[in-house]
């Protein structure tokens, strides 16, 4: 009876932990890693084709996104999950396939024309659709027989709709042990869904530490908040752009406007429109309508009850395709606009930046987590100008934080939530936060008094014996690579623009030539503009 950390080990993303019991593998979550890669993960130590099922803790990509690669590798067993989770997966895994098959197309595109093969997606629609055919939907609360010596229960974690701490009984040669993974456990006093539910046992606990070493800022009053940066931002002619992550987010905004617009909150300004500029967001917002109100905190599933809708309002307008996206911004009036992605990494809120930033009537308001380096914590850390789709555009709108937004537990609702349990675990375990949390949240479990242990990949734990069999330390990814790509890709972009500048003074050069042929050169310059926008 094993345990060993693959994925999310002194890292935030890539959440993967394999189980072994009475010789059979499974996994608890298959993320795929985002951001910045500090440390090397092991790769899968098993074939895919052998893996027997997969526990999965909630739909985010950074813990289901690898699902369709393991399909696309030979798994075929069950992927065990609540309800909606299974929901949000059906299409979350899509719109993942998309962007890798959009992205090795990029990538094909770039290598052909230096005379290289064409790159392989890590995954297609096919694979996706693969393996969202095996989620099993399970209910909270109910215990599952999920193999020989393997049960299994779902408790409401209060992270995002559909999320669940996991609790395991497992049994092997007559002894059984029981390990809890608590997946993200959620801030309390969210929107829409309830707060984190207490466990009351285990003997073993693998706990995420993302926010281990920091306290959050007070909620305070969100709404009253949002309310006061729509009113003043309307006042002066303005919209409110917000980039928002397409699942729980935007759903958690669009509750705090509909609050907003019950209460009359907002004067002057009756019918402004609020734009869902996200196809993801769109069908996510769908699924959190069509949810049974027993997902929703007791708030939410009174207003169901008297017949509330608490996402939706009139004023709601849905974008799904791109013409319906480019209109928004030819609509004069004031709004606003929650459009992904939330980071402003990439997404259609990049196109709303560009054609709302120089505006000083105008608001961009933060509603979540801005990664370092990313467009969204510059934009937070006061750039006057920002690079967007090869202009420089200046920064003059109104830059503002919406506090007491993030869906994490902080270092105290994590001691909060392991509080709860009747006996202290008799070893903890802490993964799911970058070097610097996870290291902090260990050496505080560890000072009031949990024997608590922060494995880097490859760690492997007996469950039996209770015995660290393999304590690997961690191995930096080497950096130096990194360095010579980033000086290849300034040797490729300077490239670009010399050859931007070639065709300005073949522009320039055209004064004099027929008509015919200016409008024959127009017309192609626009067709590149627009294939590569």
């Amino acid at each position: 009876m094993k345990l060993q950390f693959i994925g999310a080990a002194h890292e935030v993303t890539g959440s993967c932990t394999l189980l072994e019991v009475c010789g059979k593998q499974y996994l608890v979550d298959c993320g795929m890693e985002q951001g910045a890669d500090t440390f090397q993960n092991i790769p899968l130590p098993v074939a895919a084709g052998d893996i027997e099922a997969v526990f999965l803790t909630h739909a985010h990509i950074d813990h289901s996104g690898m699902l369709p690669k393991l399909y696309k590798d030979g798994f075929r067993g069950q992927i065990y999950a609540t309800g909606a989770t299974c929901d949000l997966c059906s299409i979350m895994l899509r719109d993942s396939a998309h962007i890798q098959m959009s992205e090795a197309q990029w990538r094909s595109r770039k290598a052909q024309r230096a005379g290289g093969e064409p790159v392989e997606p890590v995954y297609d629609l096919n694979d996706a659709l693969g393996a969202i055919s095996r989620f099993r939907r399970c209910s909270y609360g109910e215990p599952v027989q999920a193999a020989e010596g393997i049960v299994l229960r779902f408790t409401d974690i209060g992270h995002l709709l559909g999320s669940a701490c996991i609790e395991m009984w497992l049994t092997e040669q007559g002894e059984t042990r029981k390990i809890v993974f608590s997946g993200d456990v959620g801030n309390k006093n969210q929107p829409l869904i309830k707060d984190p539910q207490p466990v009351a046992d285990t003997e073993y606990l693998v706990i995420e530490s993302t926010y281990g070493g920091r306290l959050h800022e007070g909620r305070g009053d969100t709404v009253g908040e949002l309310a006061q940066i729509m009113q003043r931002t309307f006042d002066r002619g303005g919209s409110v752009v917000i980039p928002s992550f397409a699942v729980g987010r935007t759903q958690e905004m669009l509750y705090a406007i509909r609050e907003i617009c019950q209460k009359g909150m907002i004067h002057g300004h009756d019918g402004f429109p609020v734009y869902v500029d996200s196809p993801l967001a769109v069908e996510a917002t769908g699924i959190f309508l069509q949810c049974d109100d027993s997902c929703f905190d007791e708030e939410t599933a009174a207003l169901v009850k008297q017949g509330i809708n608490p996402i939706w309002f009139e004023g709601i307008r849905l974008s799904v395709t791109s013409e319906e996206s480019k209109q928004i911004n030819f609509d004069p009036r004031p709004k606003v606009i929650l459009s992904a992605s939330g980071m402003c990494e990439a997404g259609r809120i990049r196109h709303h930046l560009k054609h709302n930033l120089w505006n000083s009537a105008n608001t961009v308001l933060f509603v979540g987590y801005q990664a370092e380096n990313s467009l969204g914590r510059k934009l937070q850390n006061g750039a006057s100008s920002v690079r967007l789709f090869g202009e420089d555009i200046a920064v003059n709108a109104e830059i503002a934080s919406l506090h007491g937004t993030s869906g994490h537990a902080d270092q105290a609702g994590l001691l909060e939530w392991l509080s709860a349990f009747r006996e202290k675990p008799k070893k903890v375990f802490v993964n799911h936060g970058d070097d610097e949390s996870c290291t902090a949240f260990c050496k505080l479990l560890t000072d009031r008094g949990y024997d608590a242990y922060a494995p880097y990949s490859g760690g492997e734990f007996d469950l039996l014996t209770g015995v660290i069999t393999a304590d690997v330390q961690g191995q930096p990814v080497e950096k130096t690579a990194a360095r010579r790509n980033s000086g290849r890709a300034e040797a490729v972009f300077g490239d670009l623009v010399a050859a931007a500048e070639s065709l300005l003074a073949l522009v320039k050069g055209f004064r004099g030539r027929t008509n015919k042929d200016n409008a024959k050169l127009a017309s192609q310059i626009r067709s590149l503009i627009d294939k590569w926008k």
